[in-house]
């Protein structure tokens, strides 16, 4: 297999100051007793490598609704010269219904093209929260609120789009998401969790009898909350989930064009 991160590269060192930023993260949920955990890419790492996904480029962590809120207030009051919590509330261009908690400064650029609007641009760790919902739901609501969004991000004019972001953030929190989650209730009967409505993840579901009560695993030599079991979260989401993707899924799950440039020295990967 190709080596992917080895010492001494850019993803290896950017892997790494994620790493510190998902220590500090952790440390502030510690302090506040905000129940969380690795998920995604993150947590399959943990268990298929003990860390990092060699060609991982971010980290993901999951939380229950009322944690995640929890966890807003807490950051919102936060003053750090290193971290910036970065949410629909403290960064208009962000877009997402999840927040990052992300280092403000050595910046990484991404092919998102709405990325050169963000307050900062540094590592980070995504923080998804998970609530009830139907994949129908959940699909409905990636729907309306993606769809809409997306062509914000072409408006040059910073006080247009700014209006623009938050009259689309206005329809579908007070109305069509809404709706959403009354078709998820309708919809609904074996408790499915997923990621918050308008996040764009349907496909993914889980239960809270494999994430509670929440364990531990090992990630890069740091132990942090897993949930309980494991393998049923992950098989949820990928399948078989041992089973290593091929060399072009890895280019394609790929983030940021200097990874794959670096990695398989991709002339054609641009920075927008």
């Amino acid at each position: 297999m190709r080596n992917y991160n080895p010492e001494g590269s850019v993803l290896r060192r950017d892997q790494l100051e994620m790493l510190k930023v998902l220590v500090a993260f952790a440390d502030i949920c510690k302090k506040h007793d905000i129940k969380w955990w690795l998920c995604s890419g993150t947590l399959l790492g943990a268990a298929r490598h003990k860390g990092f996904i060699p060609w991982d480029d971010d980290m993901d962590v999951s939380m229950l609704k009322e944690d995640y809120k929890k966890l807003e207030k807490v950051l919102a009051d936060m003053k750090s010269e290193d971290y910036f919590y970065q949410c629909i509330n403290t960064d208009i261009e962000h877009v997402n219904v999840y927040g990052k908690f992300r280092k403000k400064h050595e910046p990484v650029f991404s092919a998102d093209s709405r990325s050169q609007y963000f307050k900062y641009q540094g590592v980070g760790v995504d923080v998804f929260y998970i609530e009830k919902s139907s994949r129908l739901a959940s699909h409905m609501a990636k729907f309306f609120y993606q769809n809409m969004q997306h062509p914000t991000q072409y408006i040059k004019n910073r006080i247009l789009r700014h209006l623009c972001i938050r009259l689309v953030q206005i329809v579908n929190f007070a109305i069509l998401i809404p709706f959403c989650r009354f078709v998820a209730w309708l919809s609904n009967p074996n408790n499915e969790y997923r990621i918050a409505f308008g996040g764009g993840f349907y496909k993914s579901k889980f239960f809270l009898k494999d994430i509670f009560p929440l364990s531990k695993m090992e990630f890069e030599g740091v132990e942090f909350p897993v949930p309980g079991n494991t393998d049923a979260y992950l098989t949820n989401i990928y399948g078989d989930w041992r089973k290593l993707p091929t060399e072009e899924q890895i280019k394609k799950s790929i983030h940021y064009p200097m990874y794959v440039r670096e990695i398989f020295g991709d002339s054609t990967a641009s920075v927008q």
